[in-house]
């Protein structure tokens, strides 16, 4: 899991548009890298925060869910960058609920928090740390092709990451020390691989 946070003046949040900031979603490889490159000129200050498959794992294993350690990293970045108005990506189904949780976490009172599904989308700020983020995550996952071969994006609708998933459980019998055992595709592969049971069989 990779996070990012950014610090920028207001009178330069007209710049993030101007060359060309949206959702990093809709940007190519090279294109995020070119502007990750101009972000980082244009920020006062930023922080990335890379969370370990085996702090995810570790921290679930506690029932800490996915959101609630989003919540408590995302805290961190705000706490070590300060600002007076915060713009948030709302990881929870109630946008409110997520700022509200991380404003508790805060070391300090800011003026506003804006807590949204899609900011993104929305604002400039959020799509440059978005941006960041997955610049971060695609070179991540370039240094893993260099070592395991190409197993596709990582996400669970890449038909490539499942196929690659399955064959690693099937030869190797266990999993990759960069996946996630909490990964719910990863349970559902290691119980038909490793113990030929299905999902069906939970129901």
């Amino acid at each position: 899991m990779v996070i990012c946070g950014i610090s920028i003046l207001n009178s330069k949040l007209k710049a993030l548009s101007e060359i060309g900031v949206k959702d990093s979603k809709k940007l190519s490889p090279d294109k995020r890298t070119n502007l990750a490159y101009l972000i980082k000129r244009k920020c006062i200050s930023y922080k990335i925060a890379i969370v370990s498959v085996k702090e995810i794992d570790e921290r679930i294993s506690r029932r800490i869910t996915l959101n609630r350690l989003e919540e408590l990293k995302m805290a961190e970045i705000i706490n070590e960058l300060g600002a007076e108005e915060i713009y948030i990506d709302a990881a929870d189904v109630n946008e409110a609920r997520f700022g509200t949780s991380i404003r508790k976490l805060l070391n300090f009172n800011p003026k506003l928090i804006i807590s949204e599904h899609k900011a993104d989308e929305r604002y400039p700020i959020v799509s440059a740390a978005s941006i960041l983020a997955k610049h971060e995550r695609d070179s991540i996952i370039a240094r893993l092709r260099d070592t395991y071969g190409d197993f596709g994006s990582g996400y669970t609708s890449d038909k490539k990451t499942i196929n690659f998933l399955r064959q690693w459980i099937t030869e190797n019998k266990s999993i990759p020390s960069f996946v996630r055992r909490s990964w719910e595709t990863t349970k559902i592969l290691t119980n038909e691989i490793l113990y030929n049971r299905k999902l069906t069989d939970f129901l």
